[in-house]
């Protein structure tokens, strides 16, 4: 057997969807296409995860002139059962080097 094969499959502890999350709070006005190069994903990928992450609350879109901001919903907590109720405020500023943009009542 040569090395190729006995290799495991690569995997990462970040989701596609926490990456873009993590990419916008880094700049709330960043282009899709350059966080789809950022993320090493396609555009529409991109797309349709910010569609996911609006759609379930963790951030919103604005127009700010010819371009899109976005805002990460303050409070907004992880998904699965494990980690509920914790927010993920924290780990994007842990993964921005930032405090991550959130929207305040």
């Amino acid at each position: 057997m040569d090395n190729h094969e006995t290799r495991r499959p690569a995997w990462t502890f970040l989701t596609n969807h926490a990456r873009v999350l993590v990419a916008i709070s880094r700049d709330p006005g960043v282009r899709l296409r350059d966080v789809a190069a950022a993320c090493e994903l396609t555009e529409r990928t991109v797309q349709s995860i910010v569609a996911d992450l609006e759609a379930d609350g963790y951030l919103t879109r604005s127009r700010d002139g010819r371009r899109n901001r976005y805002e990460i919903a303050e409070g907004a907590t992880f998904r699965h059962p494990a980690e509920a109720g914790h927010e993920i405020a924290g780990l994007l500023a842990l993964l921005a080097d930032d405090t991550p943009s959130v929207r305040t009542p």
